[in-house]
C-alpha cells in the first residue's frame, strides 16, 4: 500500500500542469505524555518534494524515523507521508494528510502503521 500512495503521488507530479519544487529536508519530533509521565517521542528526518497540481498543493517526503520510547532502546524504521491542499475560495482552504511508519527497524514494508488526517483553514 506504502508503495501505491507514493507511486499515485509522483504519478500527479509528473501528470500535465504539475509544477516541481524541492527537494526540502524535513526535520519533525512529536512526542507524548499520559498525564505527567513522558511517553516517548518519534523523529522523522525527511526528504521530499512539493509542487502544484492546478490548484492544489501537493508533496510527498520520506526517510528515517527515530522511535524513542521512555525506558527503551530506540529503533530507526522507514516513514512517510503524502498530502495535498485545495484553495476552496481566497479564504478557506481544505487539507489532507496519509503517513505510514514501518512497525519494526527492519524496514518491514508489510506491516506499516497508517495514519491520516483531514482539515479545513480559514484565513482572517
Amino acid at each position: 500500500m506504502f508503495k501505491t500512495v507514493f507511486a499515485a503521488t509522483a504519478a500527479l507530479f509528473t501528470s500535465a500542469g504539475a509544477a516541481l519544487a524541492g527537494p526540502y529536508v524535513n526535520v519533525e519530533t512529536n512526542a507524548g505524555w499520559a498525564g505527567d509521565d513522558y511517553v516517548g517521542a518519534t523523529t522523522d528526518i525527511h526528504v521530499g518534494f512539493e509542487g502544484e497540481v492546478g490548484a492544489a498543493s501537493v508533496y510527498v517526503q520520506g526517510g528515517p524515523a527515530i522511535v524513542a520510547i521512555d525506558g527503551e532502546e530506540n529503533e530507526t524504521r522507514f516513514s512517510g507521508k503524502v498530502g495535498v491542499g485545495v484553495p476552496v475560495t481566497d479564504t478557506l482552504g481544505v487539507y489532507g494528510e496519509l503517513s505510514a511508519i514501518t512497525a519494526s527497524d527492519d524496514f518491514e514494508m508489510d506491516d506499516l502503521s497508517v495514519g491520516g488526517k483531514l482539515g479545513v483553514k480559514y484565513n482572517f
